[in-house]
């Protein structure tokens, strides 16, 4: 296993390591871990330009630093799986640190956070023939609709081509849909129960067949109804990190009740806790599976 001051040289003398990395990783043996349920850490976000965490604007801008933590919350009991983006993914794969997780590649990571083109999320990490090539599970791409935007139509086409080539390869596809608008120049999401509703049932709807969609979405007042506006298997997203963590896990934890939800996928929430303490953020989070 290579240590992180190691995958600078294997990447510049070496580049073929990676591809022989995914040939030799450990496929898990099913979707569900002990518990029965997905348990996802997502690191897409620096691909993206969202360094952010909590109160520390560059948290996530220290790649050591950053797979340091993701070794540990891969580590932890009943933790199965991760969502990254290709150079993160790729770092994990030299660590040898993916082994029996199931692993989601990000592919729309061109709206840049902050950006005046944020909604236009163009397609430039995975696509479905390198995932399956790399023999990963699936592919994520983020859907923001804004309905004030005409670039959300080219968004809407990409994720569904993106949603039918998944399909094709027997790929999951996981899809982060919200409704989406400006507010002093900044791109922000809705997080009611009737955004909700809308988005999913748009979500829902990509793509030529809905076979392998999978939907990742907030916990927002009256879930329950959002839940039920679509059948597809639900996995609850993170967020930001919050100064309540009390009040974050009493909401993922009445959520997973809903036998709709088929899991957890955060990031920052459990790689960067209040506290700093990884281990027991994620053990917290298992605990509620």
């Amino acid at each position: 296993m290579l240590e992180v001051h190691e995958i600078v040289a294997a990447r510049a003398d070496r580049p073929d390591a990676i591809a022989s990395a995914a040939r030799e990783r450990r496929r898990p043996g099913s979707w569900r871990g002990e518990h029965g349920r997905l348990m996802i850490i997502a690191a897409d976000h620096p691909a993206r330009g969202a360094l952010a965490a909590g109160p520390d604007r560059f948290a996530m801008a220290d790649r050591a630093d950053l797979l340091a933590r993701l070794r540990v919350a891969l580590g932890r009991p009943g933790v199965n799986g991760v969502l990254g983006s290709p150079d993160i993914l790729e770092d994990l794969l030299l660590l040898g640190a993916l082994d029996d997780k199931v692993v989601i590649g990000s592919m729309n990571r061109g709206g840049l956070a902050g950006a005046a083109f944020e909604v236009d999320d163009r397609f430039t990490g995975y696509d479905a023939d390198s995932l399956a090539a790399a023999g990963f599970e699936g592919g994520k791409m983020l859907l923001r609709l804004d309905y004030s935007d005409a670039a959300t139509a080219d968004t809407l086409q990409g994720c569904a081509a993106a949603v039918t080539a998944l399909a094709r390869q027997r790929l999951m596809a996981m899809v982060e849909p919200f409704l989406a608008y400006r507010e002093e120049g900044r791109l922000r999401t809705e997080l009611t129960a009737d955004a909700m509703v809308r988005a999913v049932s748009i979500a829902a709807g990509l793509g030529t067949t809905s076979a392998y969609t999978w939907l990742k979405i907030p916990v927002v007042p009256d879930l329950d109804r959002v839940l039920a506006a679509t059948t597809l298997p639900v996995l609850l997203l993170g967020g930001e990190v919050s100064a309540d963590a009390d009040a974050v896990y009493a909401g993922w934890g009445k959520a997973l009740a809903n036998r709709a939800v088929q899991g957890l996928v955060v990031g920052r929430s459990l790689l960067y806790p209040p506290g700093g303490d990884v281990a027991a953020a994620v053990d917290r989070a298992v605990s509620l599976l």
